[in-house]
C-alpha cells in the first residue's frame, strides 16, 4: 500500500463492512472546526451586548423591551448550549489531532517499510 494510498484512506474512507457502508473522516473539513464552534459561542454570548448597542438607534421601547426578554429568555437555555459547543469543539480537536497522528504514523510506517525492501 502506497504512502498516497494510506492518506486517502485515512482522509476518505475507512472500510466498515461490506463494500457500501464506509466511514469517512474529512481531515480538512475538521481542522479548525473547534475554532469555528467556539466563534459560534462567542458570538452567540455577545447577543446582549449586541442588543444593548441597538437599543438607542431603535427607539422604540416595545421593540427594546421584546429584545431584552428574548435575551432573558435566550439566557435560560445558553449554558447548556455553552456547554454542548465546548464539548463538540473539543472532540473535534482531539479527533483532527488523532487522525493526522494515525496518518503521520501509518506513513513513517510504510515508508520504513518500503526502503526495507528496497
Amino acid at each position: 500500500m502506497t504512502h498516497d494510498r494510506v492518506r486517502a484512506l485515512l482522509q476518505g474512507r475507512f472500510r466498515v463492512s461490506g463494500d457500501e457502508e464506509r466511514l469517512a473522516i474529512p481531515l480538512s473539513e475538521l481542522e479548525g472546526f473547534g475554532d469555528r464552534l467556539r466563534s459560534i459561542k462567542g458570538r452567540m454570548n455577545g447577543t446582549k451586548k449586541m442588543f444593548e448597542s441597538y437599543s438607542e438607534d431603535i427607539g422604540d421601547d416595545g421593540v427594546v423591551g421584546s429584545l431584552e426578554s428574548f435575551e432573558g429568555n435566550w439566557e435560560d437555555g445558553r449554558g447548556d448550549i455553552d456547554k454542548q459547543l465546548t464539548g463538540l469543539a473539543d472532540m473535534a480537536d482531539n479527533v483532527y489531532r488523532e487522525a493526522t497522528k494515525v496518518d503521520l504514523d501509518l506513513a513513517k510506517q510504510l515508508e520504513k517499510g518500503t526502503k526495507n525492501k528496497g
